[in-house]
C-alpha cells in the first residue's frame, strides 16, 4: 500500500503557463476539482484553484498571475498517510506528483488516496471502537497499547483524534472480545473513556443505583 505509483493519475494534462484563465474556467466547470497543476516548459510551478479562477479576468494568462499560483505537491515516493495529510492540509481534492527530480509525473484524487484508508484493518476488520482521554503530560501510546494486549486483545489502529485544553483524545480500534474488560482497565489507569459503549458495565451499575435511589425517594 506504501508504494503509491499505481495511484498516479495521468488523465487530464496540466494547465500552461502561457494558457489563459478561461481555459482553467472552462476545466473547473467541466470537473469537480478543486486545483489544477500549471507546468512552464514542463516543470510544475504550481496550481491554480477554482476560487481565482472564478474571481479573475478570464482573458489574461496565467502567468501574469503566477504570484497566486498554490506551491503544493506530493513526492512519488510518499505513504499514502503522508499525502491524505497533504490533502487535509491544502483543502484540495487533487495533488500533483513530482519525482525526486522534480518531475511533474500526473496527480493522485483525493477518492482513491480515502479507498486506501477504508481497505485498512482500522476500518475494514470487524472490532470495537474506544474513545480514550488523559492528561497531555499523563498519556502514553506505549501504556494504550499494554492496556489493550493485556486484556487478550490486539489493536487494529489508533490516532490522535483530539488535542484540546491539555488533553489528549485518542480513538483506537481493538479486535472483537473483551471490551468491558478494556474499558474497565483504562478508568483504573485513569482515562475518561468518552465513547459510549452498552458493553460497559461501569456505566450500568451506575445506572442501576440511579434508578434504586429514585425509587427509594419516591417512597
Amino acid at each position: 500500500m506504501d508504494n503509491l505509483l499505481e495511484y498516479i493519475n495521468k488523465g487530464i494534462k496540466p494547465l500552461n503557463c502561457k494558457d489563459k484563465i478561461t481555459d482553467a474556467q472552462d476545466l473547473f466547470l467541466e470537473l469537480p476539482y478543486t486545483h489544477f497543476p500549471v507546468i512552464e516548459n514542463g516543470v510544475y510551478i504550481g496550481c491554480v484553484s477554482r476560487e481565482d479562477a472564478e474571481t479573475l479576468e478570464g482573458g489574461i494568462k496565467i502567468e501574469e498571475n503566477r504570484q497566486d499560483l498554490e506551491r503544493f505537491y506530493a513526492r512519488s515516493s510518499m505513504s499514502w498517510l503522508d499525502v491524505q495529510e497533504l490533502f487535509s492540509r491544502n483543502q484540495s481534492n487533487l495533488m500533483p506528483v513530482l519525482d525526486d527530480e522534480n518531475n511533474y509525473l500526473g496527480y493522485f484524487e483525493m477518492e482513491e488516496i480515502v479507498r486506501l484508508f477504508n481497505e485498512t484493518p482500522f476500518l475494514k476488520e470487524e472490532g470495537g471502537i474506544v474513545v480514550v482521554q488523559k492528561n497531555e503530560g499523563d498519556f502514553s501510546m506505549s501504556q494504550v497499547a499494554q492496556i489493550v494486549e493485556s486484556n487478550n486483545a490486539k489493536i487494529l489502529g489508533m490516532f490522535i483524534s483530539k488535542i484540546e485544553n491539555g488533553k489528549i483524545e485518542v480513538t483506537l480500534k481493538t479486535s472483537l472480545g473483551g471490551l468491558n474488560e478494556i474499558i474497565q482497565t483504562f478508568r483504573r489507569f485513569e482515562y475518561q473513556i468518552i465513547s459510549q459503549h452498552q458493553e460497559d458495565s461501569y456505566i450500568e451499575n451506575l445506572k442501576d443505583r440511579s434508578d434504586y435511589l429514585d425509587k427509594y425517594l419516591n417512597i
